[in-house]
């Protein structure tokens, strides 16, 4: 109850107080449930209609023209095989797709009370649309008679890929029945003249077979929680696969994988020898291993990764795949555990409670091969700030092939230095873990992009310490320090670094990079009331100062105990990191936002977010500044802004631009030296 009542209150004071950042707009469901799963064929068949399902006009008139209008009415299966041997006789591309909506249309209405019926119909009325889509030319090439090349823009070519992908999906539902469709399992194929295999195969460069714990269907999700929904249209069911944790030492990058993290599938069956079918096909699951039919069609059910491929091959022919990107990353974001305001306000006001949790996260397979992107979020917040951002950036096919998204939590209540020696010390156990012998050069590429405070954070790992952020300690030497070997180890890596090597680019967003207004004497006073900092921190502290009388400056950061205070205009160490000299290889870039409607906080900020003044955010005099710009945003929103993500893909191209001109391993342009 106590905490309860804390936590609303931090949260009005934040509210009205506007303390830099409140970093991320929290949502209560990031996916909801459909009342019926997403179905393209819905509207042209009649799908949910009192009347229905029926087939399109032009298979009525095919089945009028053959004198079968009536037949429809009857037994299917007949009616299916009548117009096989009308296939056989005279073969055409519109018998295949008439049969494929006929079997659609079967297996939906049996879908509820015949399941193995549905099953055969499904089976049948996928192999038709497969036939439909690639093996008329397959048949002209073997000097065989059939219709003229597809038509891309006939509808019925859309109405064909639709039926082959919601076939397919009303398939595995069923099959999935049964248990999980894993890979490296396999079904049983039963038509009425064959028996095949239906085997289940992975494709990813990233993700193994064994991560896959169960797999859910995107189309039975509705986004609500990320601004842009990205849906790429081709053949194939985008499924959303929820990744099954493993023990430790197994993968050195297993710990950086947060619990039940979720990627995209794209599910493909393949039809390696479509053969004619005389009716139904019947589905059913493996009982004993199968004897090798040589005639047999042969069916390969394959999950695609979309973030590694976008087409695949099938019959000669490159084909896109259906895919969706968005939908498993909000499904992910759904988990209760991943609540921003919880997650937020415990960095905030509990910062040794936060330190279990934090450190670097990745929600893809770590590749050597990719440059990482890693995303640093601001005050009372958590990488969720980001997904929007990340989510966008992601959907760029040339930013997903070449840069993988790392993300760091840190605990927000804490001085913005500490979290900065944090970072630089996991940046390093990141580095010894995933290639401790330095061998992968992209990893020399990285990229750190940080809001508000999270800028002043990733800042401060490219700079050199020399002795001025010592000097806003103390007038002594550090040598003349008295303190535990522990104590002095712990200030020497505060006070005391080097710039990150790898760190090429670092682009800061909404930073106060000359402190905010709003770190004053109130919001300073309740923070330190509210924040709850390490006890073992607060004695170190009491007894250091205790055994060095008279060592410290008065306003030495050594009384500076919350990132509120951290922040504020006379913080000491603000200008020591704007005077700080930067690896000369570090380029940087700076988004400055310019509320277009500020409120009641013009008063404090008459020119700026909101939050931070213009003055503050801007970085006219770094020397390694390589760009600016202002976006018509408010502090909240300056990293989501369309033109913020615009301009940080923008700068993930020039890099790419400037490797490909200077690989890997060499100076990139404007370098004085190497930084290794």
């Amino acid at each position: 109850m106590v905490h309860r009542r804390i936590s609303v209150v931090v949260r009005l004071v934040v509210a009205l107080c506007a303390l830099p950042t409140v970093g991320c707009a929290s949502h209560s469901e990031w996916v909801t449930v459909r009342d019926t799963p997403r179905n393209p064929l819905a509207g042209t068949l009649d799908l949910v209609s009192p009347g229905g399902p029926k087939p399109t006009e032009r298979t009525r008139q095919l089945l009028r023209r053959y004198d079968l209008s009536g037949d429809f009415k009857g037994d299917r299966a007949a009616l299916l095989s009548r117009l096989e041997d009308i296939q056989r006789r005279e073969p055409n591309r519109e018998h295949e797709y008439a049969m494929a909506e006929l079997a659609y249309i079967t297996a939906k209405q049996a879908e509820q009370l015949k399941r193995q019926k549905a099953l055969e119909f499904y089976g049948t009325a996928l192999i038709h649309a497969y036939r439909y889509l690639f093996e008329f030319e397959n048949d002209r090439g073997r000097g065989r008679p059939g219709s003229p090349a597809i038509n891309p823009y006939d509808p019925q070519f859309r109405g064909a890929s639709d039926l082959y992908n919601q076939s397919l999906e009303g398939m595995l539902r069923l099959v999935r029945q049964e248990g999980e469709l894993r890979p490296g399992t396999s079904r049983t194929v039963k038509t009425a003249n064959h028996t095949c295999s239906f085997d289940v195969v992975m494709h990813s460069t990233g993700w193994r077979p064994d991560d896959i714990d169960r797999l859910e269907f995107v189309s039975d999700y509705k986004v609500q929680g990320l601004r842009n929904h990205y849906h790429t249209y081709g053949l194939g069911v985008p499924l959303i696969a929820v990744r099954r944790s493993h023990a430790a030492g197994q993968d050195p990058a297993e710990h950086f994988y947060p619990p039940d993290v979720c990627f995209p599938i794209t599910a493909f069956l393949r039809v390696d020898r479509p053969a004619r079918l005389a009716g139904r096909v019947e589905l059913r699951e493996a009982a004993a291993p199968m004897t090798t039919d040589p005639t047999a069609p042969h069916f390969v059910l394959e999950l695609h990764d979309p973030l590694d491929r976008q087409s695949i091959d099938v019959a000669g022919r490159g084909v896109p795949l259906e895919a969706d990107l968005s939908t498993p990353l909000a499904y992910f974001l759904n988990q209760p555990e991943f609540q921003d305001a919880d997650l937020s306000t415990k960095g905030l006001l509990h910062p040794s409670e936060a330190r279990n949790l934090q450190g670097l996260y990745m929600l893809e397979p770590f590749d050597p091969d990719k440059m990482p992107v890693v995303m640093v979020h601001g005050l009372w917040s958590s990488p969720i700030t980001w997904m929007e951002m990340y989510n966008d950036l992601r959907s760029d096919p040339l930013v997903r092939q070449h840069y993988q998204f790392w993300f760091y939590l840190y605990p927000t209540g804490q001085p913005f230095w500490i979290s900065a020696t944090q970072m630089r010390e996991d940046l390093a156990l990141m580095r010894r873990e995933l290639d401790p012998k330095r061998e992968d050069p992209a990893l020399d590429q990285m990229v750190l992009v940080g809001h508000s405070m999270g800028g002043l954070v990733s800042k401060l790992q490219t700079v050199e310490s020399e002795e001025a952020f010592w000097e806003t300690m103390s007038d002594h030497p550090f040598s003349e320090l008295y303190a535990d070997p522990d104590v002095v180890r712990s200030l020497a890596s505060t006070f005391y670094f080097r710039p990150n090597p790898s760190v090429r680019r670092v682009v800061t967003l909404g930073t106060p990079h000359r402190g905010s207004p709003f770190a004053n004497g109130i919001t300073r006073w309740l923070g330190g009331k509210l924040i709850t900092l390490p006890t073992k921190m607060l004695e170190g502290r009491d007894q250091l100062v205790a055994q060095n009388r008279r060592f410290f400056r008065p306003n030495a950061p050594l009384d500076i105990k919350t990132s509120i205070d951290s922040l504020a205009p006379d913080s000491p160490m603000l200008p020591a990191l704007l005077a700080a000299a930067p690896g000369p290889w570090v380029r940087y870039h700076n988004v400055v936002g310019h509320d277009p409607d500020p409120g009641w906080e013009r008063y404090l900020v008459p020119e700026g977010d909101g939050v931070v003044s213009l003055t503050s955010a801007r970085l006219d005099e770094l020397r390694q500044l390589r760009s600016q710009i202002t976006v018509p945003a408010d502090h909240s929103s300056v990293h989501r802004h369309p033109q913020s993500v615009l301009e940080v893909r923008r700068l993930l191209f020039e890099q790419l631009a400037e490797l490909q001109q200077f690989p890997y391993g060499t100076q990139v342009a404007g370098q004085s030296e190497s930084p290794l």
